[in-house]
C-alpha cells in the first residue's frame, strides 16, 4: 500500500466539520492508494487504523464460516471505516476489503480516537453516520433475503457508481460475489441479464453504467431508501 504525500480531504464527512477541526484532522492522515482486493481489517482483530476513502471503495464483508460471505455495507467518499472505534470497540466484526482500487486518508486508530475526544463536531458527524449504517444494514439483510439476484446487482451497482463517481469502474467476480453472497454462476446470469437489456456493458470485471434510469427501474426498493436515509440525516 505505497503511500504519497498529504492532501486535502475530499471525503464528505470530513468535509462537513468546522475548518479547524478538519485542517486539523486531515493533518493527521496521511494520502494512501488502496489496492482492489486488499484486505484492511480481518473480522476478530483490532483496528489498526481508520479510513476515510476519497475515490476507493471498501466494502463490508461477514467472517468466512458455514455459510458464504457477503457484503453488509460498502463504504466510498460519504463515510469511513472504523466504526467500532466511535462505539469505543477496538475489534472489528467485519472484513474490510477494497472493492475498487483509489485512494484514501488513513489515520492511526489512537490518534482518531483522540481526535473524536476532542472534537464535539465529528463526534456528532459521526453519531449520525453510525445511525444511518445501522439502518442500512437492516435493509442489506432484508434485502438479502427477499430479494432477487439480479434486482440485488442493480442495486450495488448504482451504490457503487454514486460513489466511484463514474459511469465506468472495475469489480472482480470475486467481489460481486461477496457484495451479493451468491456463487459465480449467479453473479454472470444476473450480470448477462442487465446487459442484454443495455442497462449495463460488462466484460472481465470492467462494468460501465449505460443507463442509469434503466438500472434504477431494475433495482429493488433498497437503493432509494438508503439514498434517502443518507440524504435526510447527514445533509
Amino acid at each position: 500500500m505505497p503511500s504519497t504525500k498529504r492532501a486535502r480531504a475530499v471525503n464528505r464527512l470530513l468535509e462537513a466539520l468546522p475548518g479547524n477541526d478538519r485542517r486539523r484532522i486531515v493533518n493527521e492522515c496521511e494520502t494512501v492508494d488502496l489496492v482492489s482486493g486488499e484486505v484492511l481489517a480481518i473480522a476478530g482483530q483490532r483496528i489498526g487504523h481508520v479510513y476515510f476513502p476519497t475515490t476507493s471503495l471498501i466494502s463490508l464483508i461477514t467472517p468466512p464460516g458455514a455459510s458464504a460471505a457477503f457484503a453488509v455495507g460498502l463504504v466510498g467518499n460519504e463515510g469511513m471505516f472504523g466504526i467500532p472505534l466511535v462505539l469505543g470497540v477496538n475489534v472489528s466484526r467485519v472484513q474490510a476489503l477494497v472493492q475498487c482500487a483509489g485512494s484514501a486518508l488513513r489515520m492511526n486508530a489512537a490518534t482518531f480516537c483522540r481526535e473524536l475526544g476532542r472534537s464535539r463536531a465529528l463526534q456528532r458527524g459521526l453519531d449520525r453516520y453510525v445511525f444511518v449504517q445501522l439502518s442500512q444494514l437492516g435493509q442489506t439483510a432484508a434485502c438479502t433475503r427477499f430479494h432477487v439476484v439480479e434486482a440485488r446487482l442493480a442495486c450495488w451497482l448504482l451504490m457503487t457508481q454514486d460513489r466511484a463517481r463514474e459511469d465506468a469502474f472495475h469489480i472482480t467476480h470475486e467481489s460481486l460475489g461477496f457484495m451479493l453472497g451468491v456463487r459465480r454462476v449467479g453473479i454472470t446470469r444476473a450480470a448477462t441479464s442487465l446487459q442484454k437489456r443495455q442497462l449495463i456493458h460488462y466484460s472481465r470485471g470492467n462494468i460501465t453504467v449505460l443507463n442509469r434510469r434503466g438500472l434504477m427501474a431494475a433495482s429493488c426498493g433498497c437503493y432509494q431508501a438508503g439514498r434517502v436515509s443518507y440524504e435526510d440525516v447527514l445533509n
